[in-house]
C-alpha cells in the first residue's frame, strides 16, 4: 500500500512538473541604441518630475477652452475611435476564449426517447422487443493536461494580442487628438490670414483711391491706377482662396467629431494660441510612453508564445475524461443504482506522420516572430526620428520667426517711406507696389512660421507619446478604464 501511495505521489509531482513546462523560447527584445539626450534640443528643457503632464489632457497646454470642448466631443463621437474600441473588445474576448482552455469542460445530458427497432436489423431475434423506452440522465467531464504548455502559450499570446489592441486603441486616440489639435490650429491660422488680407484689401483700396485722385489731377499716369487695381484684385482673390481653405478645414474637423459637415460650424475669430514649452525628457523613457511601441512589443510577445504552441504539436495531447449517469427503459427504476453507468480514463493522441506539417508550422511561427521583432525595431527607430524631427523644426522655426518678424517691421517702414515719396512725386508707383507686395508676403510668412511652430509642438507631443509622464497604462498594457486587458 505504501508503494502505491509513493507511486501516486510521484505521478502527481511529475504532472505538476510537466505542467510548468513551456516550449516557447525566452523572449529576446531587439536592442536599439539610445543616447543620453536628444540631438536636437533647441530652446526646450529636460523633463523634471514636476513638469510631467498626463496624456489624457495634454491639449490643455494650448490654453484654449474651445479646443478643450472639441477634444471631448472627438473622444465621445469619433467613428475611428469607436471602431478601435470595438477591435479591443474583440481581442479581449478572444483572450477570454483562450483562457477557458485552462479549465475542465463539464457537460450534462438528459433524454427521454420512445424507439422502435427494425425487424431486419442485424442481431435481432424474435425475442428482442420492437418497441422500448430509453431514458438517460448523464454528466461528463473532460480536462486536457497542459503538459507542454500549449494552452498556456495560447493564453499568453491572446493576452499579449489583447494588450496590443489596447495600445492600438490608445494610439488611435492619441493620433486623432493630435490631428484635431493641428486642424484647429490651422483653422485659427486661416482666420488670422483672412484678417491680414482684409486689412490689406482696405489698404490697397485706399492706395487705389490715391492713384485715381492723382491721375484725375494729372499728376500720376494711368499706369499707376492699373497697378493699384491689380494689387487690390490680387489681394481680394487671396482672401477668397483663404475662405475656401477655411471651409475645408472646418469640414475636416466636423468629420473628426463624427458629425455632418452640413450642420457644423466654428465662428471665425482671432484666437491667441499659446506655444507651449515642452520638456522633451530623456530618450530611454520614450520606449515606455509610446503606445505604438507598446503595441509592437506585445505583438512580438504574442509571436514568441505562438512558437511554443507550434512546438507543442510534436508531443501527445493527453485528456482526462469521465462520464456517468443513469439509463433505463422504465421510469420506475431510472434513478436507481442498477441503472447507473460510468466510465473514466485518460486519452492520448499523437500524430505520427504529417508530411512535415508541424515542422512548417514551427518555421512559420519563427518567421512571424522575426517579422514582429523587426517591426518593433522599426517602430522604435521611427519614434526617435519623429522626436528629433519635431525638435529640429521647433528649434529652427523659432529662429526663423524672430528674423521674419523683424522683416515685417522693416517691410512696413519701407512701405511707409515709399508712400511718402510717391505723394511727394519723388518716386513712381512701382516702388509702392513692390513695397506692398513685400509687406504682405512677410506678414503671411510670419503667420505661417507661427503656425508651423504650433504644429511642430503638436507633432513633438505626439512623438513623445502624448506628453512626458510615464504612463502606467501604456507600460503595463492597461486599458482606458484602468483594467488589465488580459
Amino acid at each position: 500500500m505504501t508503494g502505491v501511495k509513493n507511486l501516486r505521489g510521484c505521478g502527481a509531482a511529475l504532472t505538476v512538473f510537466l505542467g510548468a513546462c513551456s516550449l516557447a523560447p525566452p523572449l529576446k527584445t531587439p536592442e536599439v541604441a539610445t543616447g543620453d539626450a536628444y540631438k536636437e534640443l533647441g530652446p526646450w528643457t529636460q523633463a523634471e518630475p514636476a513638469d510631467r503632464l498626463p496624456r489624457d489632457s495634454w491639449w490643455a497646454l494650448y490654453d484654449n477652452a474651445e479646443l478643450d470642448e472639441l477634444e471631448k466631443r472627438l473622444i465621445a463621437g469619433n467613428p475611428t475611435l469607436a471602431a478601435a474600441l470595438a477591435n479591443y473588445a474583440q481581442a479581449k474576448a478572444l483572450a477570454d476564449q483562450a483562457r477557458a482552455g485552462l479549465y475542465p469542460t463539464l457537460g450534462l445530458n438528459a433524454s427521454i426517447e420512445r424507439a422502435r427497432e427494425s425487424v431486419n436489423a442485424p442481431l435481432i431475434s424474435n425475442a428482442t422487443p420492437r418497441y422500448y423506452d430509453n431514458n438517460v440522465l448523464a454528466g461528463s467531464v473532460s480536462y486536457e493536461l497542459d503538459l507542454w504548455g500549449q494552452i498556456r502559450n495560447e493564453v499568453a499570446a491572446a493576452k499579449a494580442n489583447a494588450a496590443a489592441s489596447a495600445a492600438d486603441l490608445e494610439n488611435a486616440r492619441l493620433s486623432l487628438i493630435a490631428q484635431l489639435t493641428g486642424d484647429y490650429i490651422q483653422l485659427r491660422s486661416l482666420d488670422r490670414n483672412s484678417a491680414i488680407l482684409d486689412e490689406t484689401v482696405k489698404a490697397y483700396s485706399r492706395a487705389l483711391e490715391l492713384t485715381e485722385q492723382r491721375h484725375g489731377a494729372g499728376i500720376a499716369p494711368g499706369l499707376d491706377v492699373s497697378q493699384a487695381q491689380t494689387q487690390l484684385n490680387t489681394a481680394r482673390s487671396q482672401a477668397a482662396q483663404t475662405l475656401a481653405q477655411r471651409a475645408l478645414m472646418e469640414h475636416a474637423i466636423a468629420a473628426l467629431l463624427g458629425v455632418s459637415a452640413s450642420t457644423f460650424s466654428i465662428k471665425p475669430q482671432i484666437v491667441a494660441i499659446t506655444l507651449p514649452q515642452i520638456p522633451s525628457g530623456v530618450p530611454a523613457t520614450l520606449l515606455e510612453r509610446r503606445p505604438d511601441i507598446a503595441a509592437a512589443q506585445r505583438r512580438m510577445m504574442a509571436a514568441n508564445a505562438n512558437i511554443g504552441v507550434a512546438r507543442a504539436a510534436y508531443f501527445p495531447t493527453i485528456t482526462l475524461g469521465g462520464q456517468g449517469g443513469f439509463q433505463s427503459t422504465r421510469y420506475s427504476n431510472w434513478l436507481s443504482a442498477p441503472s447507473s453507468f460510468w466510465a473514466i480514463g485518460p486519452n492520448a493522441l499523437l500524430s505520427v506522420f504529417d508530411g512535415g506539417l508541424r515542422r512548417a508550422q514551427v518555421a512559420q511561427a519563427r518567421a512571424e516572430f522575426d517579422a514582429s521583432a523587426a517591426n518593433y525595431r522599426g517602430v522604435v527607430v521611427g519614434a526617435f526620428q519623429q522626436v528629433e524631427d519635431s525638435l529640429a523644426t521647433l528649434n529652427h522655426y523659432h529662429d526663423a520667426t524672430v528674423e521674419e518678424k523683424a522683416a515685417v517691421d522693416a517691410a512696413q517702414r519701407t512701405l511707409d517711406f515709399a508712400l511718402i515719396l510717391y505723394k511727394q512725386g519723388a518716386t513712381d508707383y512701382l516702388t509702392v507696389v513692390t513695397s506692398q507686395t513685400a509687406l504682405l508676403q512677410t506678414q503671411l510668412e510670419a503667420l505661417n512660421l507661427d503656425t508651423l511652430q504650433l504644429n511642430s509642438s503638436v507633432n513633438l507631443i505626439l512623438a513623445l507619446g502624448g506628453g512626458w509622464k510615464d504612463s502606467p497604462r501604456t507600460a503595463s498594457g492597461k486599458t482606458l478604464d484602468g483594467k488589465d486587458p488580459g
